[in-house]
């Protein structure tokens, strides 16, 4: 295993052992829940929105290490972005997840830790459920997201 992949590793294990932004949000404006059913992920996504950024972010749900690693990395990038910005990131995760082109890392930043994803395609719905929540509540769709 490369030294890159071992650092990649251990940031996953370490989101999904210590997830950031995992609380329920009283006070959150927007909501919205997923499930990917091929692996029981689950979660309730919480958005406080202040005009069209995102002034707080949290999630409660139960699943795989990637799929709270990804959750608790997306809540950390998307804080104080705006909807927009966070759709813009939506596309680069799904196109970083689902792609096979170069990928930008440093346009990526930390999210391209989820990069190493793509070489399990059936792990790849358990990364992208938590952002398919987000967009879901950017949007104020009221149905359950799911991966299926």
């Amino acid at each position: 295993m490369s030294e890159l992949s071992e650092l990649y590793q251990e940031v996953i294990l370490d989101h999904n052992r210590r997830p950031h932004n995992f609380h329920k949000l009283v006070d959150a404006t927007q909501t919205s829940e997923g499930l990917n059913p091929l692996c029981g992920d689950q979660l309730t996504l919480y958005l406080k929105m202040n005009n069209d950024t995102i002034e707080d972010i949290g999630f409660e749900g139960a699943g795989c290490a990637i799929s709270k690693a990804s959750a608790s990395i997306m809540t950390d990038t998307v804080k104080g972005k705006t909807a927009a910005e966070a759709e813009a990131l939506f596309e680069q995760v799904h196109d970083m997840l689902t792609g096979t082109e170069n990928l930008d890392e440093e346009k990526l930043g930390k999210l391209a830790v989820l990069s190493g994803v793509r070489e399990f395609p059936s792990r790849i719905k358990c990364a992208s459920l938590s952002w398919h929540t987000l967009r879901s509540a950017l949007r104020a769709d009221r149905q359950v997201v799911s991966t299926e």
